[in-house]
């Protein structure tokens, strides 16, 4: 054997175990980790996506809920798992770039603990009044929470939340007065405003969309960098004279991640996977469904957006001073 085909084949020997995961995997049963409860429209997204990965991998993808500190103890166990393929997570906009700097005691660095494999969807944050506030655009609104008599209060999910930090955002850039209180909840959040007991609250399109349609609470601007599909009539904080707002922390997303060291052919397959599930027809109309945008990146390129989105929101959660033990 020449000593140029002996090097050869240790070559082909060296490559072979870094070659099996892509033309092996998946093998069995992959575990999708959603870190919200069962129903609500994480949980929804995530298994009429698992329904069309698990078509197109050749092996079911079951959705496995796991509740807790934003989302973040759900990202927790996936960064726990072996860097297999075999555990991925629903990521979102609060466990990667939120809660790192809002939780006193995190347990893991987005950056450096996670393989991004790629967003999925896209969505926005819209501003909603009760119909009695007397404001019919953004520019008057601020005006209003500035009198003596407005006493202007806005709702939230809860400390921390994108709608809280969404508020915060708002003061900063245009000197709005108006007071956070925060619910267990969109739910009951959005009840108080329709009631008139809080003046605004902003919110997803899903939850807001029913209530605009019946006049229960009136929509002002939308928090993305352009208008959302769901709501073309409203306009975005650029367009209502707040430019600031998409260089601070504007479009919100869900995406898939798994632990670091993925090899790169299985985050390949799962990239792949993902891309074929979202020409469905099937799982299009489900995101239409739930006001949502297609978004994807390929992986390389999420790593740097999860870079990028994390010092974005760092600056927002430190203006707001928000912290939780």
């Amino acid at each position: 054997m020449t000593q140029r085909r002996a090097l050869f084949l240790w070559a082909l020997l060296a490559l072979a175990p870094a070659l099996a995961p892509a033309q092996d995997f998946p093998t069995k049963p992959i575990r999708m980790i959603v870190p919200f409860a069962a129903g609500g429209p994480t949980d929804v997204l995530a298994r009429a996506l698992a329904k069309s990965m698990g078509d197109a991998l050749g092996q079911p993808v079951i959705v496995d809920n796991r509740t807790g500190a934003g989302g973040s103890i759900g990202i927790d166990l996936v960064v726990r798992s072996p860097a297999d393929g075999y555990t991925i997570g629903m990521a979102h906009t609060g466990s990667t770039a939120i809660n790192p700097h809002l939780y006193t005691h995190h347990p893991y660095d987005p950056r450096s603990d996670l393989t991004p494999i790629t967003p999925v969807v896209s969505y926005t944050n819209v501003l909603l009044v009760n119909p009695k506030v007397p404001a019919k655009t953004l520019a008057e609104f601020v005006a209003w929470t500035k009198t003596d008599d407005a006493h202007a209060t806005f709702a939230s999910g809860g400390n921390g939340a994108t709608n809280h930090l969404s508020g915060e955002l708002l003061k900063a850039l245009t000197g709005a007065r108006m007071s956070h209180i925060p619910y267990k909840g969109n739910a009951p959040a959005l009840v108080d405003v329709m009631s008139g007991n809080v003046s605004a609250m902003f919110d997803i399109p899903i939850e807001a969309l029913p209530q605009i349609k019946a006049g229960a609470v009136r929509p002002l601007v939308v928090t993305s960098a352009k208008r959302s599909v769901y709501l073309p009539e409203v306009p975005t904080m650029r367009e209502a004279g707040v430019p600031g707002f998409d260089e601070a922390g504007s479009d919100l997303w869900f995406g898939l991640v798994g632990p670091a060291g993925l090899p790169p052919p299985v985050v390949d397959r799962l990239y792949q996977a993902t891309l074929q599930a979202l020409r469905t027809p099937e799982l299009q109309q489900a995101i239409r469904n739930m006001a949502y945008d297609v978004w994807t990146l390929p992986p390389a390129e999420f790593k740097t957006f999860i870079a990028t989105d994390y010092d974005k929101w760092a600056k927002v959660v430190k203006l707001a001073g928000a912290k939780i033990d």
